[in-house]
């Protein structure tokens, strides 16, 4: 049942985004579009609603409440930033728009990106851990009925640490511009 719910709410955050989208860009109705953005968090009140429920009622914590809490802490904390996305490239192309930024591949303003990238990834495992240990407190803190929960949260912590470890990396050592050719006048 988790998994189809979150299915449903992938399938719902996309759809509301779509549907906005095209509200505002195509129909040229920026109102209506308006409501279905403000409608996409309402897929993770769903599946945590959902998840939620099925552990209360005594179910036994795995890996798909786990995927649930993980899915719900990247959705709540990049989901703005995706929503950007599509909008920028909405606008560009049926509203005469700017052309999508290009993230930075080189130099501080890729250390910059990679950055802000993990800063993200830390808020979304806070909040997804905090998810997982609110399973975890439905569980009656009973490893047994949850050690799905704790095994996502190691990996998840594991993942985290070498993500910091990359990124980090090149706020010491940027990644350098590529090297102009040098184009011979002489021919040779």
């Amino acid at each position: 049942m988790i998994y189809w719910a979150i299915i449903g709410a992938e399938v719902g955050f996309w759809l509301f985004i779509a549907l906005g989208l095209f509200s505002r860009y195509v129909l040229k109705m920026p109102k209506l579009g308006v409501v279905f953005l403000i409608c996409t968090p309402l897929t993770d009140v769903f599946l945590l609603a959902v998840a939620g429920y099925d552990l209360s009622v005594g179910g036994k914590a795995e890996f798909h409440h786990a995927v649930a809490a993980l899915y719900l802490g990247i959705s709540v904390v990049w989901g703005h930033k995706m929503i950007k996305w599509a909008d920028q490239r909405m606008n560009h192309r049926f509203a005469g728009g700017p052309p999508p930024v290009r993230k930075p591949e080189h130099g501080r303003a890729h250390a910059q990106h990679l950055r802000s990238g993990w800063f993200r990834h830390v808020a979304s495992w806070a909040l997804g851990v905090s998810l997982l240990a609110g399973g975890l407190w439905l569980a009656d803190w009973d490893l047994g009925r949850a050690e799905a929960l704790a095994d996502v949260a190691m990996i998840w912590t594991v993942v985290l640490v070498v993500d910091g470890v990359y990124s980090l990396s090149f706020t010491f050592k940027p990644k350098p511009e590529p090297r102009q050719r040098e184009v011979s006048l002489s021919g040779s």
